[in-house]
């Protein structure tokens, strides 16, 4: 297992990420075109960037990029990519909402790979990454234009077929990704909702 960590993360240096979960957005994209040229796309839980970065690279010159996380994040501004706006706060506020919407109005993508700060305690750190995603999930709804693109970040549990079941009657598809950039000892995965129903 420790080759495949060593194996993306220098893989991420090379390539020009900050972080190996780049990986994780790529490898959807390859499979299901989540992101097109030209595409708005709003990236919650966006530090250290490498989502950012990617989507800004896949959506091009004519798209965009809006980035926001409780860290300040930075980078970009390379040729043929979007440029990315980079918002430092909390999603949850709804001042911040009214932020994303200076800069669009609406987006044809949400991705978010929040996760909490961990205690230790799988339940509690399991039902805090629910929350996070069920907040994304909001804010999706909130921001997608119709027909839009959702993907999440959630950590296996009781309760994650019941969130499952929310983004499937939201979108016309939804799926459960298990990326292989992941850890095999991981219990993250990923849904992906898409053509957003409005």
């Amino acid at each position: 297992m420790k080759e495949v960590q060593d194996f993306y993360f220098k893989k991420a240096k090379k390539e020009g990420y900050p972080a190996r979960s780049v990986y994780k957005l790529e490898e959807a994209q390859q499979k299901y075109r989540l992101l097109k040229k030209g595409d708005k796309v709003l990236d919650l839980g966006c530090h250290p960037g490498s989502w950012s970065l990617y989507a800004a690279k896949v959506v091009g010159g004519q798209g965009l990029v809006v980035g926001i996380d409780l860290q300040k994040t930075s980078g970009g501004g390379k040729k043929d990519m979007a440029p990315i706006h980079w918002l430092h706060g909390d999603i949850t506020d709804a001042e911040m909402l009214a932020s994303v919407r200076g800069v669009a109005p609406a987006f044809d993508v949400v991705i978010s790979d929040m996760a909490p700060s961990t205690s230790g305690n799988k339940w509690a750190d399991q039902q805090q990454a629910l929350a996070l995603a069920r907040r994304s999930l909001a804010v999706a709804t909130e921001m997608l234009k119709r027909g839009g693109n959702y993907y999440c970040k959630v950590f296996q549990g009781e309760d994650v077929d019941a969130f499952f079941k929310e983004v499937r009657a939201l979108f016309v598809s939804a799926r459960l990704v298990k990326p292989k950039s992941s850890r095999s000892e991981s219990r993250e995965m990923f849904v992906l909702g898409m053509g957003f129903g409005g």
